[in-house]
């Protein structure tokens, strides 16, 4: 017999003994599996409850604030600001008689405020900003009524940057950045920092890279951020505006896109829907038939 003929009376002897097994006809029966013992939940062990805050604690974390406070404007913000200045500037002026020396200082000033007033920006639709990647990308949303004002602090041998953000006009959050460049490497982590701040403050919820302080009407956190910007960060914020603010996120967070057919084809545990399967069905649906079978219904 020719090679050919036998492997094509092969190919139709192994349809045929398949189809009655595949149309629903007599097979032999299968052991229903074993039921499996059902699996053992892991135990999580309880979050440890850390105390608010007391009365001194509470004052060293509201002093983050320094003068100002949640509900400002941003021109009472700036006021504020301008009038911060005035010791510094008043010494520059008393330290010299010379007119033309005294108007420097003056001019001075005034670019120092109009710097600070020109770091104001609107985190709006479809506008992006220049905060959208940095120390700060966390703590602001488009399109929910945010803004926010810079500060660089490099006087006193500080370096570092104070943010305030603003939800529907009010201050309603501060961010400090922290610079740690000046500590030696070994000592350049986060377990550094939560020693000195749970031994200033005392102690707060710690999770991976963050510590909260739960103050009642305000909350502060220190978050790790040495790995991306050679920083760490401290942001006190008002609880009640803060619900709002995440509720009004939650809001406007765009719409979740459908997942891909490519996509749920790959992960249809059935394969029901795949192309290829429905395309190769029809050619075994053919061979059964040919043996006298009845073809699987597939939907």
């Amino acid at each position: 017999m020719p090679r050919f003929r036998l492997s094509k009376l092969l190919l139709i002897s192994t349809f045929a003994f398949a189809a009655p097994a595949v149309a629903g006809g007599k097979a032999a029966p299968k052991k229903a599996p074993a039921a499996k013992a059902p699996a053992k939940t892991p135990k999580v062990p309880p979050k440890k409850v850390v105390p608010p805050p007391g009365p001194e604690q509470k004052k060293k974390l509201a002093g983050l604030l320094g003068d100002y406070k949640f509900g400002m404007t941003k021109d009472e913000v700036i006021a504020d600001f301008s009038k911060s200045l005035d010791a510094a500037y008043a010494d520059k002026l008393k330290g010299t008689t010379d007119v033309a020396a005294q108007d420097r200082i003056r001019a001075d000033k005034k670019r120092e405020i109009n710097t600070f007033k020109g770091t104001f920006v609107s985190f709006e639709l479809n506008k992006p900003s220049p905060w959208d990647v940095s120390i700060v990308e966390e703590e602001l949303a488009h399109d929910t009524g945010e803004a926010m004002l810079e500060r660089w602090e490099n006087q006193g041998g500080k370096n570092q940057r104070r943010f305030f953000f603003f939800y529907q006009g009010k201050l309603w959050k501060m961010f400090v950045s922290l610079d740690v460049s000046i500590l030696p490497e070994d000592k350049k982590n986060f377990d550094t920092f939560q020693s000195v701040m749970t031994g200033q403050y005392g102690p707060g919820e710690i999770e991976p890279g963050r510590i909260t302080w739960h103050a009642g009407e305000f909350e502060v956190r220190a978050v790790d951020k040495l790995k991306s910007y050679d920083a760490l960060g401290l942001a006190i914020e008002d609880t009640a505006v803060k619900k709002e603010v995440l509720a009004m996120r939650e809001a406007k967070a765009p719409p979740k896109k459908d997942t891909s057919s490519v996509i749920k084809a790959v992960i249809d545990p059935d394969h029901k829907d795949h192309p290829d399967v429905k395309s190769n069905g029809n050619a075994v649906d053919d061979v059964i038939k040919a043996q006298g079978g009845t073809p699987p219904k597939r939907k």
